[in-house]
């Protein structure tokens, strides 16, 4: 089964090193993301599996069962990377929900209800700057005023739709009734060492932690900066450092009071003129604030705001606030969570409960189906770099869980 599971996780990275010093670059509606998409259709159908495209692209590969629930049983994930990214978050899902299909029909496992493995498009927000858009489209989710949002290149969401052949009028055409699945569950890699550390094989997840992400601009004044006093500046780079240092204090003091963790980042910055002899005029800074504990991601946000306002008091540099995403998270089903701590026990592996940090497809399934999400370890906790790594046995462990819910799943 490892030898297996290497190979086709190879294929659809299209690849012969699963790690390697450029990584992968295969973002949301390219051809290289149809590319791989395109392997996994193969894949599938070699697998015995019915293929279906939806309006958005999303690939089903689904065991039919005549006569049975119509109902299915899903899991899968996505196959696009962030730039120079790893082969394994989203291929791992991916790979193991096919590996599980696999031993589920070399055992001559009958369900009683069809099986699916998903292949979810543009999960990554590293294109577009918005997450999940194959998932939110399944399950009714998607904003369609977003076809208008631009890459680095000027290429709109809309236009990327339609260089792969899907119209974006019609990707809410995706969405899939209540009534079309019983339940879903995700497989990703950790991205951290919550399960290494607590000793244990593998991870359930309660709670998904979406964002509060702020735009943040600081609105100074330009002047040359070897004839300009330092008394007479309003200086936007200025006023905004310190604002830095005060978001990383800050959310490791919240750390310290409360319970659930909260982690807050000023993670993009862009300084205008940006010339060596102007002063910063314009400087927009990009937070994103985390943590299952909603009304902690507003405790941190609220700290923000008077911040900001003491700083433009202080500086006489004027402060703006976008808030570009403040989504609720999502708390897992507690059955599904305990199906996969019972599919850990049958085959000998110890679950560690969490929760993420990062954002998955799984969380817009939830919205609609009852779902879970289950972790296997990853080197070192990497993710988003070249040498992210999941070794052979962790996914054969995680098409054996799969395959062990999947059964359960589909006696009933």
């Amino acid at each position: 089964m490892n030898s297996w599971l290497i190979e086709h996780l190879q294929r659809m990275n299209m690849t012969n090193a699963l790690v390697r010093p450029e990584g992968f670059t295969r973002e949301g509606y390219t051809s290289e993301e149809t590319s791989a998409m395109e392997v996994f259709k193969d894949i599938a159908k070699e697998l015995g599996l019915a293929v279906e495209v939806d309006a958005a692209g999303n690939i089903i590969a689904r065991w039919e069962v005549p006569g049975g629930e119509n109902a299915a049983v899903a899991t899968g994930s996505h196959l696009d990377t962030v730039p120079n990214g790893g082969a394994f978050d989203g291929g791992a899902g991916v790979v193991c929900g096919l590996g599980a299909v696999k031993l589920l029909k070399e055992a001559d496992f009958k369900p009683k209800r069809p099986i699916e493995v998903i292949c979810f498009r543009s999960e990554e927000s590293s294109r577009f700057g918005v997450s999940t858009i194959g998932s939110k489209a399944m399950s009714g989710l998607l904003d369609s005023s977003i076809g208008t949002l631009v890459d680095q290149h000027g290429t709109t969401l809309a236009e990327a739709v339609k260089s792969q052949g899907f119209n974006w009028d019609d990707l809410t055409k995706a969405k899939r009734s209540k009534e079309e699945l019983k339940s879903f569950v995700e497989l990703h890699i950790e991205q951290g060492m919550h399960i290494n550390e607590h000793e244990k094989n593998y991870g359930i997840v309660k709670g998904v932690a979406c964002p509060i992400r702020l735009a943040v601009t600081f609105s100074g004044k330009a002047g040359h900066t070897g004839t300009t006093p330092m008394d007479r500046r309003q200086d936007a780079l200025a006023a905004a450092a310190p604002f830095i240092s005060f978001v990383q204090d800050t959310a490791l003091q919240l750390n310290d009071v409360y319970e659930k963790p909260l982690v807050a980042t000023v993670s993009t910055l862009t300084s205008s003129p940006n010339s060596m002899n102007v002063i910063p005029q314009t400087v927009i800074a990009g937070v994103d604030i985390r943590s299952v504990d909603d009304g902690l991601k507003t405790k941190m946000a609220d700290a923000i705001r008077s911040e900001l306002e003491r700083i433009e008091q202080a500086t006489g540099v004027s402060i703006s606030i976008e808030v570009l995403v403040d989504n609720p998270s999502v708390l897992l089903d507690e059955n599904i969570a305990q199906q996969l701590v019972d599919a850990g026990n049958q085959e000998a592996y110890l679950a560690h409960h969490m929760d993420s940090g990062a954002g998955h497809d799984v969380m817009n399934m939830a919205q609609v189906w009852p779902s879970g999400l289950l972790f296997i370890p990853c080197k070192g906790g990497l993710s988003h770099h070249p040498d992210e790594y999941a070794a052979a046995e962790d996914l054969k462990m995680g098409s054996e869980l799969l395959a062990r819910y999947l059964m359960e799943a589909t006696a009933l």
